[in-house]
């Protein structure tokens, strides 16, 4: 699959001998030119030297999406999906997914890297790269297999820590995977195309006091939740909401029901998972003494945000959509 676009019929190869300079000879000189090309473009902190990838493996919905957005689909070779992703179907790139492999239902691993002969790698850290795990960066720069980590990620990354609002990281991203693939004119369309949607939520978005909100993710003895260093803090705060825990310089963090309590929240937001329905996290809230007397629960104020909405991606915009309507629906 990913090396359709760098083969070609016999007949073509044989005419490519003669016409070196002209016809599908010209095409093909061409594509291997590019293919050659060296870019060094930052993984994190770090300077790193890329050749276009032909064999992409993605972890998670995140950065297929990445790929498929900037139209790479003939440079992915397959993704690893999680039970926590809804399924692909689900996907506004749903036809893409078809066409490329799926390599596992499970947590990203060398192993399956190795057996897929994937010359790229595109995860985040913590979630597909992981030292645990035995995949990091370092790990497949030994075997010599190219990787990326989303720009969202890296505030957790020890080696080259870089931290970068939530958003820019998404535009930053497909800024930097444009110029690996070499498409960067297809990526400054798409940036733009997301930059103008994101504008026009936070114009519309309702002024005076925000409504507090609070992302609950997952969770019983302690609830699991979005620091500011994740998509839902900024999908929260660009639609005129106030994510509780914004003062939480983290990614994804654990904090106690006292605090959740004390900041009265108006709104729940729910992170929908594939394996953890948002139906199973709102009955909990409704049941739990903690939250049962919150206003939002007391209210049914619940919005539930995708997954693939929640985690950097293109469907972040998607997200801060819905629920930049959401808050205007709610105060009028």
């Amino acid at each position: 699959m990913p090396l359709t676009r760098h083969t070609t019929t016999l007949g073509c190869v044989l005419a490519a001998t003669a016409l070196a300079t002209t016809g599908c000879g010209a095409d093909i000189a061409a594509e291997d030119s590019k293919a050659a090309r060296k870019t060094t473009v930052d993984r994190c902190g770090e300077k790193v030297e890329y050749s276009v990838p032909r064999r992409a493996v993605a972890y998670e919905a995140g950065s297929a999406d990445k790929l498929f957005a900037l139209g790479l689909t003939d440079h992915v070779h397959g993704y690893v999906m999680p039970p926590a992703n809804p399924p692909v179907s689900e996907s506004p790139w749903a036809s893409e997914y078809k066409k490329v492999k799926m390599l596992s239902d499970d947590l990203l691993n060398k192993e399956i890297v190795v057996d897929a002969k994937s010359d790229f790698v595109l995860a985040g850290w913590n979630s597909g790269f992981a030292d645990d795990r035995g995949i990091t960066p370092e790990i497949l720069d030994k075997l010599g297999v190219q990787s990326f980590m989303h720009t969202e990620s890296c505030f957790n990354y020890p080696k080259y820590p870089e931290k970068t609002a939530p958003f820019e990281a998404l535009h930053t991203d497909l800024e930097r995977l444009g110029r690996i693939f070499h498409v960067e004119k297809k990526a400054a369309d798409v940036v733009a195309g997301l930059k103008k949607r994101e504008a026009a939520v936070v114009e519309r978005a309702p002024r005076g006091e925000r409504v507090p909100v609070f992302l609950y993710d997952s969770g019983t003895d302690k609830p699991f939740t979005a620091g500011n260093q994740v998509p839902p803090d900024e999908i929260i705060s660009k639609a005129g909401g106030r994510n509780i825990f914004a003062n939480l310089n983290q990614r994804w963090t654990e904090v106690n029901w006292e605090s959740v309590a004390e900041a009265r929240p108006e709104v729940v937001m729910i992170l929908d998972y594939g394996d953890k329905p948002a139906k199973e996290k709102i009955d909990f809230l409704k049941r739990s003494p903690h939250t049962r007397d919150l206003p939002a629960v007391k209210n049914d104020r619940f919005f539930v945000l995708d997954y693939n909405e929640g985690i950097s991606g293109p469907r972040n915009v998607d997200g801060l959509e819905k629920f930049g309507a959401y808050v205007r629906q709610l105060r009028g």
